[in-house]
C-alpha cells in the first residue's frame, strides 16, 4: 500500500504505527474493549500482547482458548490492511487509545473504544459538549425543543453530541449547525454509508462543522444491537445529556442510565401531558429525581457550575483577535486555581493534572478546555498544557 492510499484528503495519515497494532485486535473477534484492557494491563503494551504466545494470553482473565488463538492470528491478518485502504477512500481516520487525538474524556469510561473512526476534525474544545438524545419519531414540540436547545449550546460554545437518528438527534445537530456551532453524530454502524440514508445532507454538514464518529468497522450496517452500545460513546463525549421526548421503552433511557453511571449529568426537558406514549419516559426521570428539569439554557449553566459560569462568560463576550491572548482574564473557582497552580510549575498533560490537583479527569478535561477559551493556558504538542501569558494591557 503506497503512502499516498494511507492518507485521507483532510486529516493526513489515516492510521498511526500505534494505531495499526490496536486496529489488529479491534477488528479480531471476540476481543471487545475489557478484554484489550486485561490484555494491556497484564502485558503491559499493545506490542507485548502480540508478541505473547497461545499459553501467556490464556493467562489472562477472560481471555479463552478462542480468544488467545482470535488474538493470535491477528498478528499477520490482511484484513488491518484492508480495512485502512477502504477508510482511505471514504476519507476516515482511524484512531486508537494511544493517539494523542484519541478524545481524552472516553478514556474515562469503563470501556472505551479500543479505536474510532472520525470523518471531519475532532477539536480540543470538544470536550465542552452535550448530548441531546431522544424518540425518533418527535412531536413536533419534541422538534423544536431539541433545535432550540442545541441551537443555544452551540452559540454558547459546547458541542452538541448526538445519534443522527431520525427525529431528536436529526433536529439536534440542525439546530447546533444553525447556531454556527459545532456537532459531532455518532453512528451504529461504519462510517462507508449513512443511516438513516435521508440524513446524508446533513452527514455532510456535520463533517463540516465537526465530525462523523463510529467505533464499527468501515462497512459494517446497521443492526438493533449496535445503537446500544453506541449509545455510552455518545454520553462518555459529554459533559451531560439532555433528554427529550422519550416513552417508556425509549433507547434514550438506555443512555440517561448509562450517564448516571459514568458520572454525567442527566437533564429532562418536561413532555406535553397530553402524548404520554412519547413522554412518559422523559417525565418519569423528572419525577423519580433521576434527571434535572430543564427549561433554559440557564438551567444547564447553573447546573454545570464552575463549568457554567466560564461558558456563561465565553458566550457573553465578543471574539478576541486571532493569535492573541485576552487580557486579564480572571480564573473563576476551586478546580481552574488548582489547575493553574499545577501549570505554574512547568508543563502538565491531563492525566499529570488529575494526580497533582487530586481532581477526577471529567473536572479536569472540562476546565482545561474552559481555560483555553479564557486565553489563560495554551495545548502543546503531545496533549500538554502551560500556563499563557496575558497581552500587557494598553
Amino acid at each position: 500500500m503506497s503512502e499516498a492510499d494511507l492518507m485521507t484528503p483532510k486529516a493526513g495519515p489515516v492510521v498511526s504505527e500505534v494505531g495499526r497494532k490496536y486496529l489488529r485486535l479491534h477488528l479480531a473477534p471476540m476481543v471487545g474493549p475489557i478484554r484489550l484492557r486485561n490484555l494491556i494491563e497484564h502485558f503491559g503494551s499493545i506490542e507485548a500482547v502480540l508478541d505473547a504466545s497461545r499459553t501467556e494470553l490464556m493467562q489472562v482473565s477472560l481471555i479463552s482458548e478462542k480468544v488467545a488463538e482470535a488474538v493470535f492470528q491477528a498478528r499477520g491478518d490482511a484484513t488491518v490492511d484492508t480495512e485502512i485502504e477502504r477508510a482511505s477512500q471514504c476519507g476516515v481516520r482511524i484512531l486508537c487509545l494511544e493517539d494523542s487525538d484519541y478524545p481524552k474524556p472516553l478514556h474515562h469510561i469503563p470501556d472505551p473504544p479500543t479505536c474510532i473512526y472520525v470523518r471531519g476534525t475532532l477539536q480540543p474544545t470538544d470536550c465542552v459538549a452535550l448530548a441531546i438524545v431522544g424518540t425518533r419519531r418527535c412531536s413536533h414540540y419534541g422538534r423544536e425543543q431539541a433545535m432550540r436547545f442545541a441551537e443555544l449550546l452551540g452559540a454558547a460554545g459546547f458541542t452538541v453530541i448526538s445519534g443522527l437518528a431520525r427525529g431528536v438527534d436529526g433536529h439536534a445537530h440542525r439546530g447546533a449547525i444553525r447556531a454556527g456551532g459545532r456537532t459531532i453524530a455518532v453512528l451504529g454502524n461504519g462510517l462507508a454509508t449513512v443511516y438513516p440514508p435521508e440524513h446524508n445532507e446533513l452527514a455532510e454538514e456535520i463533517t463540516r462543522t465537526g465530525a462523523l464518529v463510529s467505533e464499527y468497522p468501515i462497512d459494517v450496517s446497521p443492526t438493533p444491537e449496535n445503537f446500544p452500545r453506541r449509545n455510552r460513546i455518545i454520553v462518555g463525549l459529554a459533559l451531560g445529556v439532555i433528554i427529550v421526548e422519550a416513552g417508556k421503552r425509549s433507547g434514550a433511557l438506555i443512555t440517561a442510565r448509562l450517564a448516571s453511571e459514568y458520572n454525567r449529568e442527566v437533564f429532562a426537558i418536561p413532555g406535553r401531558l397530553d402524548q404520554p406514549s412519547l413522554t412518559c419516559g422523559t417525565n418519569g426521570l423528572i419525577r423519580d429525581g433521576q434527571a434535572k428539569l430543564i427549561t433554559s439554557l440557564e438551567d444547564i449553566l447553573d447546573e454545570l457550575q464552575e463549568v457554567g459560569e466560564i461558558m456563561r462568560g465565553y458566550a457573553g463576550d465578543e471574539a478576541e483577535p486571532a493569535g492573541e491572548a485576552p487580557a486579564a482574564a480572571s480564573p473563576a473557582g476551586a478546580t481552574e486555581q488548582a489547575i493553574l497552580t499545577v501549570l505554574a510549575e512547568g508543563t502538565a498533560d491531563a492525566d499529570e493534572i488529575c494526580m497533582s490537583a487530586e481532581l477526577d479527569m471529567a473536572q479536569v478535561t472540562s476546565t482545561l478546555t474552559a481555560l483555553q477559551l479564557k486565553g489563560l493556558i495554551q495545548r502543546l504538542p503531545g496533549n500538554r498544557f502551560a500556563r499563557r501569558k496575558a497581552r500587557a494591557e494598553s
